[in-house]
Order: structure tokens, then C-alpha cells, then sequence
């Protein structure tokens, strides 16, 4: 028994009726999907898939791109289907037709341009493209796979929690900025004194522990604004 797409049908050297071929072409305009069935080499039959949205995903796709992300959809779907469900979506890259493979593939272009990329999946054929990334998401109730591979998984299994995850991020890196320059510039003026200026030792001791207060203030300000229980970082 052999269950698939048409390619793999092709692969297998499995004959697709025509009244089949025509069938799939219909559902592929409506943005639906068929997986063939195969029983000792003969095809049986097929299921037409239809694809549900997450009640959540416009919002957060809405949300993503207001906050400058640029989107695509990289599915191993038809291209009508996913033209359909990219344009449903307001998402204006997508590829289709894609192997696993060729999803990491996709991904390591964005990154060898210069982009940083977070790939979101959950399935096993979404697990190279996973480890490839620079940040890698899934869901609860993913596949084993996706779930082990991914660097973050969203335990309510939503996609609600996107958004803040970059905002933490974004917020991080400013924290981590700012707090480098409120170390930097007090150690600068206190050597500057001390050479220039005719500080003593304790002088410029006392200064730089002055000094710890609001580094420590701006290190620990990210640890009280932000508390979620909805993700777990695995790294």
C-alpha cells in the first residue's frame, strides 16, 4: 500500500487515470489537495484535503508583518493551492512544490543574503529546514520530530505567542546594547580620570560601583516586564 502526492505515484510507476488527473485539477482551482492510494501497484483511489486556517493566523501574520517581517509560505503542495492560501493570507512570497530538502535549501539562501530566518513548522518533512534556521519554532502536538528539532516550541499550540517572541527578542537586543554602553562608557570616564585627571585608585573604585546600580537595574528590568508561561526554549 502506497499513499501520496501524483509525483510519488510518477516515482513508483503508478498509473494516474485520466478522470483522476481531471479531478485533481479541479480541487487544485479550489485550493484543495488529493493524496493517491495505491494498492499492489494499481491506484485505488484518492482523498481530497481541504486546508483549514488557525482561527489566530491572520491576526499574527497581520501583526508579523506590521513589525517589518518579511513572510513566505514554503509548502510541498500544488501551486494553485498555495498561491490560494498565500494570497488568502496576505502573504506575498511563497514556494511551492517543495521537497524537504529543498525547504533547508530555500532557507540557507536567505541566509548566505544576509537575512536572519525563523522557520515555523510541524512536520517531519519540515525538520531540515528546522535545523537549518537561525531560529526554529514548533508546535505542541507536532510531530516528535519537529518538536525535538525546534529551538522553541509553543506549548498551547497556537500561534498567538509569535509576535512576542519578536518582541522579546527585539527587546533583548536593545537591553543587550544599552547595557553594554552603561558598562563601556562609566569604565572609559573612570581610566580617563584616574590617567588625566588625578584620580586615585579608591576614586575610581567607588565610581565604577556607583556605577552598578543602574547596570544592574537595566539587566534585571526585562526579567520583571515580561513573564510568559507559554514558551519553552530548549537550547
Amino acid at each position: 500500500i502506497r499513499v501520496g502526492s501524483d509525483r510519488f505515484m510518477q516515482m513508483c510507476d503508478i498509473t494516474i487515470p485520466l478522470e483522476i488527473k481531471t479531478q485533481q485539477a479541479r480541487c487544485q482551482q479550489c485550493g484543495y489537495s488529493l493524496v493517491y492510494v495505491a494498492i499492489d501497484e494499481q491506484l485505488a483511489g484518492a482523498i481530497e484535503l481541504r486546508p483549514t486556517i488557525r482561527p489566530e493566523t491572520k491576526e499574527v501574520i497581520r501583526a508579523l508583518a506590521e513589525s517589518g517581517k518579511t513572510l513566505y509560505i514554503i509548502s510541498g503542495d500544488h501551486e494553485a493551492p498555495t498561491r490560494r492560501l498565500a494570497q488568502e493570507l496576505g502573504i506575498d512570497h511563497y514556494f511551492a512544490n517543495t521537497l524537504p530538502e529543498n525547504k533547508a535549501d530555500l532557507v540557507r539562501q536567505r541566509k548566505d543574503s544576509g537575512r536572519s530566518v525563523c522557520f515555523i513548522g510541524d512536520g517531519i518533512n519540515d525538520a531540515i529546514a528546522l535545523k537549518q534556521a537561525n531560529v526554529s519554532i514548533s508546535l505542541s502536538g507536532a510531530t516528535t520530530i519537529a518538536t525535538d528539532t525546534a529551538q522553541i516550541v509553543l506549548m498551547d499550540g497556537e500561534l498567538t505567542q509569535l509576535p512576542h517572541i519578536f518582541e522579546l527578542a527585539k527587546e533583548f537586543n536593545d537591553n543587550l546594547n544599552s547595557s553594554f554602553m552603561m558598562t563601556i562608557v562609566p569604565e572609559t570616564i573612570g581610566l580617563a580620570c584616574t590617567l588625566f585627571f588625578g584620580w586615585g585608585l579608591l576614586s575610581a573604585v567607588v565610581f565604577n560601583l556607583f556605577c552598578w546600580v543602574p547596570q544592574l537595574g537595566n539587566v534585571t528590568r526585562p526579567l520583571i516586564k515580561h513573564s510568559s508561561p507559554m514558551l519553552t526554549n530548549k537550547s
